[in-house]
């Protein structure tokens, strides 16, 4: 068994051999693709997810002995190890525990108590805390020197030596931490003139929330807010209950000792305690805050890389605009370049070339789809498109990001002479073929599917957003002799410089013909081999298996399994009849168990499957603008971001509406994502609009039958978009609105 492994199977509810597997495989160099997909008889059939929190509490562990192994350390150097003291540190479980066990021998800057005691009234502090029938003054008065004048001067240091004695009490600071986190309110309200430049956090002018139940998007508004100098923000309980919990703890009997007593816990609380917890329980918020927005935008982009892909298609893309004009580049089936073009299509004395230009570049390069982007005058641009009735598939394309990528190193590296609407078009074609392939080269945070991305740490979103690109990289699959040196990056062990050598290596011999040609790539070693090769394909290759996931390793196992029905390797690929008749359990072997072998036949029947389904064509309603909108109108939508607080939908008009979570379903649910998912198609009634702060509030369940009393709302909303779309192409918004009204009763 490893270091940890226990404690981690207990954490995790799984079984020690599992845990000892992943720390294993992970300190020998194994990937988590790799080790979920192609060591699960090892795991115990471990996903990726649970394999990530292997590691995760693994790092924890490791930091919290390593920091408890400091403490130790410096207590004993101080020469105050004791055995009791000793048990406390191994007793704790958390950090938190640790670091009060810490505090009274932690250095730190001068304080009152020291001071206090470098005068001489530690006595003093600890006669005060029998707190017996004494004449303090007489007391106090004995403890006069040169550094201390008065009476009250001792008396004050040595509550100061109390206070600081009450702040460093682990036991006190535990209550306290308990008694926070049950009944402290989160506050906010305005500084003062900052209304109007705070407008946007006009819900938190006068707020509070208990600091249990608040949810994550609001902690971390507030905590925008209060970065940006717009609100102020505390966290506290109510400072007399607080005060009483201490209290109870070191207060005992009635004497004016006592009261000196009183006076010091009310001082340890409101300059050190209160303080130092509010500023613990900020951070913990704001941690959790993170966590929660990273995994929002981790599953949101999760989503959008696994979006439909169009696939090898001739398309020609357009990157709309007014002004500057439309433009416009064709690419082939591989997305490599063709020519590129630029129409007019606002300008009414321009607008028969542009025709003819689109015209002409369909019959030239074989076009099969339009792709156009869908930021500033995509929906005029698709418009224009239709009535050219060329009788070709067009696709409005989320640009988020298009434009980041066209200014960045990536693309300058592969459009060296072209300007950067060029690079921006061919980006929105390219996203419409294989939207993973293409927002790999796009910094995930400039996607636009995230909720306060860039309040958040943004060390930890790296490094989440990393591990979520290169699972869905290795998930889907990367074509050897197609993919870019970023695509290929994300592989499993695959890194830049890596990457870098299998293009040029790949530009040498022309395309790879095998798998085992990777050995030959510069830098890439038997290891890396064996993490990669399994994710890589190679459609026309050689070898048969090269195209599925099939390991190179398991190539002997599937051909002696082929040999045994006396066929070749290429009788089994996608013939399931065969498949059937291979015992399984024949092949069982230390090396290839059950999990691996079934894995292997599964893939044998459809080898190198896209797990991504097919894209699909969507059309919006006849409206082009926020000021064409209407509360009431029911119009369909697609999902382009989940937040915890709502679904945003793009009906058209360029600002997205919002979907409140309450007007997702008819179901009670916490978080939109129990129901909806990234380019979902939906149909949303509009619930209100606000011109002046360019909002729409939507409604889902406003568009659907509340179900009968004891029966459970099943209606998929994808399904009703599919059976109740209107073609609202040709309509004006007036009469648009009146078939909607028609048909739905509305």
């Amino acid at each position: 068994m490893t270091e940890f492994s226990s404690k981690i199977a207990g954490l995790l509810n799984l079984r020690i051999p599992q845990v000892d597997a992943v720390i294993e495989l992970l300190a020998e160099g194994a990937t988590i693709p790799f080790i979920a997909r192609y060591r699960k008889d090892k795991t115990g059939n471990l996903d990726e997810v649970q394999i990530q929190q292997i590691q995760d509490q693994q790092k924890f562990l490791k930091e919290f002995t390593e920091r408890k192994a400091f403490i130790e350390k410096t207590i004993t150097e101080q020469g105050k190890m004791t055995e009791q003291l000793q048990q406390k540190i191994d007793a704790a479980t958390t950090l938190n525990e640790l670091e009060d066990i810490y505090l009274p021998y932690k250095p730190k800057r001068k304080t009152k108590a020291q001071t206090a005691k470098e005068n001489g009234l530690e006595p003093l502090a600890l006669l005060l805390l029998e707190q017996k029938e004494i004449n303090i003054n007489d007391e106090a008065a004995a403890f006069i020197n040169d550094k201390v004048k008065t009476a009250d001067e001792a008396l004050q240091g040595a509550r100061d030596i109390i206070s600081e004695m009450v702040n460093e009490d682990a036991v006190v600071r535990a209550k306290l931490r308990k008694f926070f986190e049950d009944e402290a309110l989160v506050k906010s309200s305005v500084m003062k003139d900052k209304e109007t430049e705070g407008a946007k956090f006009k819900d938190y002018f006068d707020f509070s929330e208990p600091v249990h139940k608040i949810p994550s998007h609001r902690i971390l508004a507030i905590l925008r807010g209060f970065t940006e100098g717009i609100l102020k923000m505390s966290i506290e309980p109510e400072e007399e209950l607080a005060i009483e919990l201490i209290d109870a703890l070191y207060v005992k009997g009635i004497s004016d000792s006592t009261a000196q007593v009183k006076k010091a816990v009310k001082d340890a609380y409101k300059r050190l305690l209160q303080p130092s917890l509010e500023t613990e329980f900020r951070s913990q918020l704001k941690q959790k805050g993170d966590e929660e927005a990273i995994n929002v935008f981790a599953e949101n982009l999760r989503q959008l890389l696994l979006s439909s892909p169009l696939g090898s298609k001739r398309i020609l893309a357009i990157d709309p605009g007014y002004r500057t004009g439309c433009k416009i580049v064709c690419l082939d089936e591989k997305g490599e370049l063709q020519t590129t073009d630029l129409i007019y299509i606002h300008e009414p004395g321009k607008l028969f070339s542009s025709e003819h230009t689109i015209r002409h570049l369909v019959n030239t390069y074989n076009t099969e789809v339009f792709a156009i982007g869908d930021g500033t005058a995509g929906r005029e641009t698709e418009q224009f498109i239709k009535k050219l009735n060329l009788g070709l598939p067009i696709f409005l394309v989320n640009e988020d990001g298009a434009s980041v990528y066209s200014a960045s190193e990536v693309a300058r590296e592969e459009f060296p002479d072209k300007d950067v609407t060029v690079r921006g078009a061919v980006s929105i074609g390219r996203r419409l073929m294989d939207p993973l392939a293409e927002l790999v080269k796009i910094d995930p945070k400039s996607i636009g599917v995230g909720q306060y991305q860039h309040d958040v740490n943004q060390v930890r979103l790296k490094e989440r957003l990393d591990q979520t690109v290169v699972s869905c990289v290795n998930q889907v699959g990367v074509n050897l002799n197609t993919a870019s040196k970023h695509l290929l990056s994300y592989v499993s062990g695959i890194n830049s410089g890596i990457a870098e050598n299998i293009v040029k290596y790949r530009n040498e011999i022309g395309r790879f013909k095998s798998r085992n040609q990777l050995l030959k790539v510069p830098r890439l070693g038997e290891k890396a081999f064996e993490q990669c090769a399994g994710f890589l394909r190679i459609p026309d290759g050689e070898n048969a298996l090269d195209k599925s996931a099939v390991h190179p390793e398991a190539y002997a196992l599937v051909e002696k399994m082929a040999g045994d029905l006396q066929l070749k390797v290429e009788d089994l690929i996608g013939n399931e009849n065969n498949i059937k008749q291979i015992a399984s359990k024949k092949y069982i072997t230390e090396q290839f168990g059950e999990l691996t072998i079934n894995d292997i036949l599964k893939e044998l029947v459809k080898p190198g499957l896209d797990p991504r389904s097919e894209v699909q064509v969507f059309e919006y309603a006849n409206i082009f603008s926020i000021e064409e909108v209407i509360p009431g109108m029911v119009i369909p939508g697609i999902v382009t971001n989940l937040t915890r607080f709502g679904a945003f939908v793009d009906i058209g008009v360029k600002q997205d509406g919002l979907v409140h979570v309450s007007e997702i379903s008819h179901d009670y649910i916490t978080d939109p994502a129990e129901k909806l998912k990234l380019n979902d198609k939906v149909m949303v009634k509009v619930v209100e609009v606000d011109l002046v702060r360019k909002r729409i509030a939507l409604s889902i369940k406003q568009t659907e039958e509340a179900p009968a009393r004891g029966s459970k709302n099943r209606n998929n909303n994808n399904q009703r978009f599919q059976k109740k779309e209107e073609d609202l192409s040709n309509l004006s918004v007036n009469d648009a609105l009146a078939a909607l009204k028609k048909k739905f009763g509305k």
